[in-house]
């Protein structure tokens, strides 16, 4: 296990934002009146007692913890393991790639969208560039985190033009430009503001949900909680924002209000929540062989839609906005090692 972590270690160390965490350090030290160098080595002590990265000891705010309150929570090596087994390389392209993402999910989008096969036809090629919004969204395959996305408007391109400028930028997919519902619009009208819905399947291959979350742009054309956004928790039984929205950044306060359209967050209601939470049981049962999925959502007022799904999802985003680890939640299901065995996940899968 120390080895595997010292791997670990070596990829937390070359992806560091170091910029972001030497301010974290200053802010943890003046908040805790503890030395930057103490917090540094506690720090690199908790990447092998908790599985968690030296980024995550401040996300995750150990600093103010003790030894049982850290135990609680699930950090990325804790995820990666779990994720490695519940979602299985050799099944995760049709979450990995966009376009195969839509082929097999398309029953549950909202808005049209088209490869560069599905353009050769005219009618399809129509649809996308004729669309309400008279934009269109141009996406590489397998983008993350809203990277390699680029919005131009429908009138720039006729059909042959749009295949000819996406195969030049190495672009997967054509979308429809989406319109979220207006009560999502007033939330935060920069972007289109979407809904994480964490599902697994148990051992009887019924859906649960792990968490809601309402992904909230702050002046940002993205959602992402990496970018810079906030994120609240949502009442998986009533979509009722439950709680306020929070950064991942450590030194920036909760919000109870938008910071800059002054909505509240608490007590905000997301349209269609029973239509959202039927849609994404049913595309979660779809292909089982994934178990465990963080899902996309955009509401419009037409309803729910799927945007992606996501076999990494990201336990900041799952447990900040909760404000408390949650890896107890994911200790009481079990993570197929191979077709042949079961095991626990408290035996972490060896990492391939």
């Amino acid at each position: 296990m120390k080895i595997k972590r010292t791997l670990y270690l070596g990829y937390y160390l070359k992806q560091l934002d170091r910029k972001k965490f030497r301010s974290f350090v200053a802010y943890a030290s003046e908040k805790t009146g503890r030395s930057a160098s103490g917090l540094m080595s506690d720090a690199l002590q908790s990447v092998y007692r908790y599985n968690i990265s030296p980024m995550e000891y401040f996300q995750f705010r150990f600093y103010e913890k003790n030894r049982d309150e850290r135990e609680l929570w699930a950090g990325t090596g804790f995820m990666y393991e779990y994720q490695l087994g519940m979602n299985p390389k050799e099944h995760r392209d049709i979450l990995d790639d966009k376009r195969l993402f839509y082929k097999n999910y398309g029953e549950f989008f909202v808005h049209n969208v088209a490869d560069d096969a599905d353009l050769a036809d005219p009618e399809r090629a129509e649809a996308v560039l004729n669309n309400p919004s008279g934009k269109i969204v141009l996406k590489v395959s397998d983008g993350k985190c809203g990277s390699d996305v680029e919005i131009r408007n429908s009138a720039d391109f006729d059909p042959e033009s749009l295949r000819a400028y996406m195969k030049s930028k190495n672009y997967g997919l054509a979308e429809e430009f989406i319109r979220q519902h207006p009560e999502i619009d007033r939330m935060s009208p920069s972007a289109v503001n979407t809904i994480r819905i964490f599902t697994q399947l148990n051992s009887r291959n019924e859906v649960e949900l792990l968490g809601c979350r309402f992904r909230i742009s702050v002046n940002s054309p993205v959602d992402n909680m990496a970018a810079g956004n906030l994120a609240a928790p949502v009442d998986e039984k009533t979509g009722v924002v439950n709680g306020p929205g929070v950064y991942s950044d450590i030194t920036k306060p909760d919000c109870e209000k938008h910071p800059v359209t002054g909505v509240e967050i608490p007590g905000f209601q997301i349209p269609f929540w029973k239509e959202t939470i039927n849609m994404v049981k049913e595309a979660a049962s779809k292909h089982p062989q994934n178990r465990s999925i963080g899902w996309d959502v955009v509401i419009t007022e037409n309803g729910p839609g799927l945007i992606e799904g996501n076999h990494d999802w990201c336990k900041l985003l799952w447990q900040l906005p909760a404000q408390k680890g949650l890896k107890s939640t994911l200790e009481r299901y079990e993570v197929p090692a191979n077709p042949d065995e079961k095991r626990s996940v408290k035996e972490p899968v060896l990492m391939t």
